[in-house]
């Protein structure tokens, strides 16, 4: 799993407007951590620092280390809110992680041999993606970066479902703890021109 580390400062401005200067003036995001036993604590994050780490798919399903004023602490990514046309993050939500309990959080999928699979190479069928991530809960040292999705053996007019994935250890699906076994992908019989 790859550590990723983002340094933040307490900010005791509060508000709406208190956000606006931060993002206008200092180029600085906003943002909450929450959880554990502490107190809820808001922190300001640079802008560009923070960008830059978003890049990375990983980023969203990792353990990151936040240091707040000197102090480190294990965090997860909960919320993101985003400006609706340029597409930079206007404020964040950070979950503390806590040693030994279970947490929620979601993982992209990974569909792999999609174009080797039976249903594409042999029968002529297109792939349709149903569901791109998945929710997990799991411990944050079991905390995967991905779940891949194998294709290969996958028929034209077959799904896969959740119940069809090979999850690492340690980690359970939301939705299958909830009796929901939804579809993840199919291939379908491309259409006739």
């Amino acid at each position: 799993m790859t550590k990723i580390t983002l340094n933040a400062e307490a900010r005791s401005d509060l508000g709406k407007g208190a956000s606006r200067r931060l993002r206008r003036n200092a180029n600085l995001v906003p943002a909450v951590v929450y959880g554990g036993d502490k107190a809820p604590q808001s922190i300001s994050l640079l802008a560009k620092d923070f960008a830059k780490a978003l890049e990375n798919e990983a980023t969203f399903s990792s353990v990151i280390s936040l240091t707040i004023d000197g102090k480190a602490e294990d965090v997860v990514i909960k919320a993101l809110q985003r400006h609706p046309a340029k597409s930079f993050v206007l404020h964040a939500d950070f979950v503390r992680v806590v040693a030994g309990q279970k947490m929620t959080t979601s993982v992209p999928l990974h569909f792999i041999n999609a174009e080797n699979s039976v249903g594409v190479k042999q029968q002529g069928g297109e792939v349709s993606h149903v569901i791109s991530e998945v929710e997990v809960s799991c411990e944050a040292k079991d905390l995967p970066e991905f779940i891949e999705v194998d294709l290969s053996n996958v028929e034209v007019g077959q799904i896969l479902h959740l119940s069809d994935l090979k999850l690492p250890k340690g980690v359970q699906l939301v939705a299958l703890a909830h009796g929901n076994n939804l579809a993840v992908a199919n291939i379908h019989a491309s259409r006739a021109e």
